[in-house]
């Protein structure tokens, strides 16, 4: 009769017409056999082939089936390979010793080959259940994996998760950390010059780039409002050194463009803008969630930005005062900024 479950099988015995037997027998059901007449040639064919199940002699020559069992039950047991122990051997605590050190069954000789063929294909049958299960949770894994990275693309790290164990409300007072908004000029007027995937293409080569320079800095991409770039450091994890973050950050964004040919006649440049000050964080939103700054330290840094000078870094006096060690900076003196009034304003010198 043919098997449902056509496997490789090895069987381990000693006595050769007993392997020619079983052989023929379970060859007989489409099964692919192997044959062993000592553990030692065993186990040269487990390190050759990958067995679906194993018929073991107990009374072996070399090391007996019961220590050969105990020695590759870790193996047996993660590959979900059955062994069925055969043996003329029927007192109790044999079986039992056998089934406590991993066997799936035990048969004894003399055998009826239709009862151990019932026993092998229920074996095989549980093995096959099992393969099965393995497969669906390493897919399971794998889509949890794509579901994590994608959340990591989404928010930052820490605060990924703390929405992976479920806090229901993420929201964090940082008392000091900078904000830079950084706006493409020149992309509008591009924009009407060139077809959707030109424009989006243009406009994902440089984000992309500015996305490597968060991660080489250890900066937090916030996120991108049309063709302005907004990065934050210090959140959602403190950073002493937040400011001068940023204007690295910034320094390496200028640079980008440097000697960039124009396109379709059109030049184009980045403008940008730098503050430090007190923010909230938080995460809002439940489909398309977001994590996001509010306070006026956001709202002054894109008024650096909008107040800039196209190809240069404006930082505000509390950003100079952070950096005023490290970088080079030019007064622009009192400027009158909407929405905010005269305030100081600084150049980063490159």
């Amino acid at each position: 009769m043919k098997s449902k479950y056509p496997s490789t099988i090895l069987i381990i015995d000693d006595n050769a017409s007993n392997t020619g037997y079983l052989t023929r027998k379970l060859e007989t059901a489409t099964h692919n056999v192997m044959s062993a007449n000592s553990t030692k040639e065993a186990e040269v064919l487990l390190t050759k082939e990958n067995f679906d199940l194993v018929l073991l002699d107990i009374l072996m020559p070399d090391v007996n089936g019961y220590e050969f069992l105990k020695k590759n039950a870790a193996d047996f047991q993660e590959n979900h390979t059955p062994v069925i122990m055969v043996s003329s051997l029927d007192e109790t605590d044999t079986i039992y010793r056998c089934l406590e050190a991993g066997a799936e069954d035990y048969v004894t000789k003399p055998y009826n080959f239709i009862v151990l063929n019932a026993r092998i294909n229920s074996a095989l049958e549980r093995k096959a259940l099992k393969d099965k299960e393995k497969e669906y949770l390493k897919t399971i894994e794998d889509e949890k994996h794509k579901s994590e990275n994608l959340l990591l693309n989404i928010l930052p790290s820490p605060i990924a998760e703390r929405l992976k164990a479920h806090e229901a409300t993420i929201a964090d007072a940082f008392p000091e950390c900078s904000v830079l908004f950084a706006d493409i000029v020149g992309f509008t007027p591009l924009s009407a010059k060139l077809g959707a995937k030109q424009l989006v293409k243009v406009l994902n080569e440089i984000f992309c780039a500015f996305d490597g320079y968060t991660e080489k800095l250890g900066v937090e991409k916030i996120k991108t409002i049309g063709d302005c770039y907004m990065v934050a450091s210090g959140i959602p994890e403190p950073n002493p050194d937040h400011a001068k973050n940023l204007v690295e950050m910034a320094l390496q964004m200028l640079h980008f463009f440097e000697g960039r040919d124009a396109i379709e006649g059109e030049s184009i440049s980045i403008r940008v803008g730098i503050h430090s000050g007190p923010v909230v964080a938080g995460v809002i939103g439940k489909k398309k969630f977001i994590y996001d700054l509010w306070g006026d330290t956001v709202n002054t840094a894109a008024r650096m930005e909008s107040h800039g000078i196209p190809g240069t870094i404006q930082v505000s006096e509390a950003t100079a005062e952070l950096i005023k060690g490290t970088h080079d900076l030019e007064s622009r003196g009192v400027k009158e900024i909407k929405g905010k009034g005269p305030m100081k304003t600084f150049l980063v010198k490159q």
